[in-house]
Formats: structure tokens, sequence, C-alpha cells
């Protein structure tokens, strides 16, 4: 075990596009678990119009899955937390300003941190282009208490024609979390160059499996390697463990 620590996972049975069954979800949480993940946050879309989640939707089917994982074997599974995938919107923005988001849950680590620590928040943005105001709104994210963390960054085509774009929401205080996969082709050559060069550039904060269903792990497992290959063994760990720690604990 490795103690890599997944923030953006779809294994939540029936809720969004990822896990269809209980037996899907729990299969990708022992996949998870085989390729070193010893902690996996729920993120489960919240995006009105096409996931009409909000915070006590999420909540009911998180806690439909507990007897689930309360019966698998010790060890089999890895820990588990729940937040949300926040599709960036008028809608969903109002909710995280009000607190009716579901950040990631504040995971202290030793040796101390900030007195009052930012809660992080995965927030998604459209992939064809960016909100008006963007940075902005991301500041008052700052304000309410929240750090944004910018779900895959390199899947947006914005991304795609200048990184450069990135700077402006970087310098409101956001964080980058790679999705792994797209380092072997997953979503295309366009998303994959980006996370090659984001990554050449040391601008993730850490990285993650995006993982929706069973057959997801293998690639997960692939890609970690690709990983560790192009940034070498001891960044890719930064990046799948102490960096997610990092924003969980706030700091």
């Amino acid at each position: 075990m490795r103690g890599f620590v997944d923030l953006h996972c779809h294994w939540i049975a029936d809720i969004d596009d990822g896990a269809r069954s209980v037996e899907d979800g729990l299969a990708m949480l022992r996949g998870l678990r085989r390729v070193g993940f010893d902690v996996v946050v729920a993120t489960p879309h919240m995006r009105p119009g096409m996931f009409d989640n909000d915070r006590a939707v999420l909540l009911s089917a998180f806690a439909r899955m507990a007897p689930h994982l309360a019966r698998a074997p010790a060890g089999e599974l890895p820990d588990v937390h729940l937040a949300s995938e926040h599709f960036f919107d008028d809608v969903v923005f109002a909710r995280l300003v009000r607190g009716e988001g579901l950040p990631y849950p504040h995971v202290p680590r030793g040796g101390g941190g900030p007195a009052r620590p930012k809660r992080g928040v995965l927030v998604e943005l459209p992939p064809q282009a960016f909100p008006p105001q963007l940075a902005h709104r991301l500041f008052d994210l700052g304000r309410a208490g929240l750090r944004p963390v910018l779900a895959h960054p390199e899947r947006y085509q914005p991304v795609w024609k200048d990184d450069r774009c990135l700077d402006p929401l970087l310098d409101a205080g956001a964080a980058l979390l790679l999705d792994v996969c797209a380092l072997v082709g997953k979503y295309g050559r366009a998303a994959q160059k980006a996370a090659e060069k984001l990554l050449d550039d040391e601008a993730y904060e850490a990285a993650c499996s995006d993982a929706h269903r069973p057959a997801d792990v293998d690639v997960v497992a692939e890609a970690i390697a690709a990983l560790e290959e192009r940034v070498g063994r001891a960044e890719a760990e930064r990046l799948l463990g102490d960096g997610p720690r990092g924003l969980l604990a706030g700091g």
C-alpha cells in the first residue's frame, strides 16, 4: 500500500454518470485500494439540468452506501469521505457562497496548520470556454472560506490554446488537480499534451483518478506508471499523497 489519496472519484451508486450499482462502487473502491489509494473521496456531480443533486441528495446517497461498506472485510476498502464536483454555473456558485455546497472534509495533518484553514472545494468548468469574471468569483470563494480546486484543467479547450489562461485563476488561489488518466490518452491527444506541459511546469498541486467505473482502475494503474516515468517516483507520490493531504488539511 502506497498511501495515496484520491480527491476525485465517482464510486457512489446510481447518483450521476459514475457507478451504476452498489457492486460497481465497491469494485471501484477495491481496485483503487489495490493500486495504492488508502483514502478515496467521493465527488458526485452537482450540475443543475444534468445531475440535479444538492447537498441533501448527496448526503443521502452516501449514507445509503454505508451499510455495504461496513460489511467489507477489514482492510479491503480504503477510507472514504464525501465531497462533490461542483459545476461552476450561477446556481452552484450561489450555493457555495451560501455554504450549501459539499467542499472537501477537513482532515488535519500532524504538526499543526492554519488556525482557520480554507476548505478545498472541487469545481468543474465548461470545457469550451471559461465563465465570465471567473477569477473574481474564485476570489469570492476565498472570502467565503473556500479554496477552489480545479478539476482536470488539462481537459479545457482554453488551456489547450494557451495555458497562461490559468494564471489569473492561480492568482485567485486555485489549485490544479490532474486527472492522471489524461497521461495515457484517455481524453485525447490535446488533453495529454496539456497535462504533460502542466506537469513539466510544476503547475499541479495534486493528482486523482476521476474513476467512474471498475474498468477505469486498470487505466489508473497504467497512468500512475506513466506519471512516475515522466516526473519521477518522489514527485508522483507527492502529487498522489502529500499534495492531496495538504488540500484536505487546508494548508
